[in-house]
């Protein structure tokens, strides 16, 4: 894998975030030729921090990838894309359903075009997420089963998948698309629940603080540690095999959310626990369980996710210890 990427232009949109900028560490390591562009909206996860022992050597644009005129010569020079920018919670996307719109889709479309026109060879990752799915009432979801979102993130993020199908059918543009399941660790925002609830529930720990779980707690959630997602996004991008293919990734394994909690107040050894009522209209969005089938991911790219959720709450908890104030 490592030669792979070596000397590959890689572009990284959303390059400061949480997801981005673990990409980069690695990518870095490779020995690959990186370009983050990000700009550093306060509402989501882009944070300078997160590459300052690289920085010197990555290139870091901090721009707007709706700017078209900024994103066509990255276009133009990349092997490889990595479309991390979005909009990033489901909630927040019913009240600005237009920001939702640009950032999730046709921001999508926008880099699209740029490749049709300028650089059509260029490899394109995208992230989706497990929120395509909607209500699930199956077991293992597979990448074939139904997609129903529930919400316009959901929905956004589904239309992405089809324009980069449909690029790719009809262009040749070799996309990847992967959904994911629920992420966390190092490098995640925890200024507020919007999204990264394992990073809030860990500073609403180590504050002291309640935390806060609606209803019983019972449903099921697939958490992914940031380095075994990390893996499999470099390990789908050498395969051929995963050019015009949507993959699930996710640990495989479905943890009840009261116990994700539980395993951060036992890792933090601080903080409470307290059972609340759902509020109001939110069962309207909430998927319910979700137990993702990888079997996809692992034939093709021969991958195993490598940390549990006990050792990565701990790992999680070990960096906020030493850079909280750099997340707050």
């Amino acid at each position: 894998m490592v030669n792979y990427f070596k000397n590959k232009n890689i572009l990284i949109t959303g390059g400061l975030g949480f997801l981005g900028s673990s990409l980069a560490h690695k990518l870095n390591e490779y020995n690959a030729n990186v370009t983050v562009i990000d700009n550093l909206n306060p509402l989501y996860g882009g944070n300078i921090f997160n590459v300052e022992t690289i920085m010197d050597n990555i290139t870091i644009i901090i721009n707007d990838i709706r700017n078209t005129e900024v994103l066509i010569p990255l276009i133009e020079s990349a092997d490889i894309i990595y479309h991390l920018a979005a909009q990033v919670s489901y909630i927040d996307s019913l009240s600005i359903p237009y920001e939702d719109l640009d950032l999730n889709a046709k921001s999508t479309l926008n880099i699209l075009e740029c490749c049709r026109k300028y650089n059509s060879k260029a490899k394109i990752l995208f992230p989706s997420s497990r929120m395509i799915y909607g209500k699930v009432d199956q077991g293992l979801v597979k990448e074939s089963g139904p997609a129903n979102p529930l919400s316009l993130y959901g929905i956004h993020k589904l239309a992405s998948e089809k324009y980069l199908m449909m690029y790719y059918n009809n262009f040749g543009i070799p996309s990847t698309i992967l959904r994911l399941t629920n992420p966390y660790g190092p490098r995640q925002q925890i200024k507020h629940n919007k999204y990264s609830l394992i990073g809030w529930f860990i500073r609403q720990a180590m504050e002291g603080k309640t935390i806060q779980i609606f209803g019983e707690g019972t449903q099921l959630r697939d958490y992914i540690y940031i380095d075994d997602i990390v893996t499999a996004m470099l390990k789908c991008t050498e395969a051929d095999d995963a050019i015009g293919e949507t993959i699930n990734i996710g640990s495989g394994k479905s943890t009840r959310f009261c116990d994700m909690v539980k395993t951060v107040i036992d890792c933090v050894k601080n903080g409470n626990i307290e059972f609340v009522p759902w509020p109001d209209n939110y069962e309207k969005v909430e998927t319910g369980d979700i137990a993702v089938d990888v079997s996809k991911l692992k034939n093709i790219t021969s991958w195993q996710p490598a940390i549990s959720l006990g050792e990565g709450v701990k790992r999680t908890f070990e960096y906020y210890k030493i850079y909280f104030n750099k997340y707050v």
